[in-house]
């Protein structure tokens, strides 16, 4: 009960501070105030409108905003997002183009469980559209799963991967970006030792953390600093009575958030003084930098507490992956039993999450591989957002990607669709490719 209320309090404190920016835009709004010109009334609307919407959008989740892609032609191709396996901790979702021949290369792109929304891989999916038959993992939030659909820890994670890879067929592709890097790596080695019809023709790791300790950072750094009686102590709750997952243990995205904020602090409070300032002036718009940057950084979901501890525990503390003893169901996992699936890593030279050194070490690892069946990539100066959804992997890294997909497919002929353009609802998402994504 303890642990309820204390959810319940972090609940409260966002929807009193949303409360109070609704309150602040509209006090200062009334046009009777209009009568007597006074800046420091812009300043306040300005305050409560960017207040209010920076704290309704931490329990929102954002919509994919993919509407069509425009052919060759100039014709458009509608965009729907269609479920195609259903479980209770996450969907496996296809993003159908009507009314196009069926891509040849079939990607399965396995989205982030570390906070935010599957869509944090808008611009990834955008990007791969016009060439590709894109699927994704779409992790639900813990808040909204019943206690009685059971645990979800990172054994039952990579089995999900491995459900979903099946599901696909061998001819997939798969790109795993950030933290279900050791965990992908982990589902295909169990696929290579039980059901080796079902691997992938190719796994491609993006900025994930293999080895952490093969190049430290402030993730690492904490994740050693910290027992596991600490951590649960600290960050772990029990959802409140407002949400269909009442009574399950969580750690809540707003923790989350606070902590990924804490790591920018000043730069983040920076970029909302200014937004406050452009919105006074008249400057801002809902779909301005600021507002694509945060709507999706500022929307975080809550992972089930079993599997935010078993990844510190199993992947940063233990090293499981690294040291390959990661086991299934008491079934050790082999890497080295991954012979035919031709493996890629990509890092980013200012990755300060997921630093160059932790993704490629999983070449390493893969001992059963043949050498031209490896690949990897260090792109210089880009970060960790920017190497799957800045400009770094638009120019550089995607066209990388797809020549290893065309390497690797059963007919091993180029498969390149004509020049296709995404319609959005918006510009797509830049998270930028500096040291912290910040926008640009």
């Amino acid at each position: 009960m303890r642990h309820m209320a204390a959810y319940d309090w972090l609940e409260t404190m966002r929807n009193t501070q949303e409360w109070m920016g609704a309150t602040a835009r509209a006090m200062a709004s009334y046009p009777a105030l209009a009568l007597v010109p006074n800046p420091m009334l812009q300043m306040v609307a300005a305050w409560g409108e960017v207040t209010e919407r920076s704290f309704r959008q931490m329990v929102s989740k954002p919509d994919w905003d993919i509407r069509a892609i425009v052919g060759p032609k100039g014709q458009d191709h509608l965009v729907e997002v269609k479920p195609v396996a259903q479980k209770p901790f996450g969907d496996l979702i296809h993003f159908e183009v009507h009314n196009r021949p069926t891509m040849a290369r079939k990607v399965l792109l396995i989205a982030p469980m570390s906070g935010h929304y599957a869509t944090l891989v808008r611009s990834t999916v955008t990007s791969l559209l016009p060439d590709c038959e894109v699927y994704v993992t779409d992790w639900h939030n813990a808040r909204d799963i019943p206690v009685s659909a059971g645990k979800f820890d990172v054994e039952d994670y990579t089995l999900y991967i491995a459900d979903f890879i099946r599901h696909l067929g061998p001819d997939c592709h798969v790109i795993a970006v950030c933290q279900p890097v050791p965990l992908t790596l982990a589902a295909t080695a169990y696929l290579a030792s039980e059901d080796k019809a079902a691997q992938p023709k190719s796994l491609i790791l993006i900025g994930g953390p293999v080895d952490p300790d093969a190049a430290p950072t402030d993730v690492t750094d904490f994740g050693h600093r910290i027992s596991m009686g600490q951590l649960e102590e600290a960050a772990i709750q029990r959802v409140g009575f407002k949400y269909s997952g009442a009574g399950r243990k969580v750690y809540p995205g707003l923790l989350q958030l606070n902590s990924f904020i804490s790591m920018n602090a000043e730069r983040h409070a920076k970029a909302f003084g200014e937004q406050i300032l452009r919105v006074a002036q008249g400057q801002a718009s809902d779909h301005d930098a600021h507002n694509r940057f945060y709507d999706e950084y500022l929307s975080v979901m809550d992972m089930p507490a079993e599997f935010y501890l078993s990844t510190v525990e199993r992947i940063f503390k233990n090293r499981e992956i690294a040291t390959n003893s990661f086991s299934v169901n008491g079934k050790a996992i082999d890497l080295g039993a991954i012979n035919d699936v031709a493996v890629m890593t990509v890092e980013g030279g200012n990755d300060d999450i997921s630093a160059p050194g932790q993704c490629v070490a999983a070449l390493g690892l893969l001992t059963g591989l043949a050498d031209d069946k490896k690949a990897q990539h260090l792109e210089e100066g880009a970060g960790h957002y920017g190497i799957f959804a800045g400009k770094s992997w638009r120019q550089n890294i995607r066209p990388l990607v797809l020549k290893f997909i065309d390497a690797n497919s059963k007919n091993n002929q180029p498969t390149v669709a004509p020049k296709t353009k995404i319609k959005a609802a918006h510009k797509p998402l830049d998270l930028g490719q500096g040291e912290n994504g910040l926008p640009h």
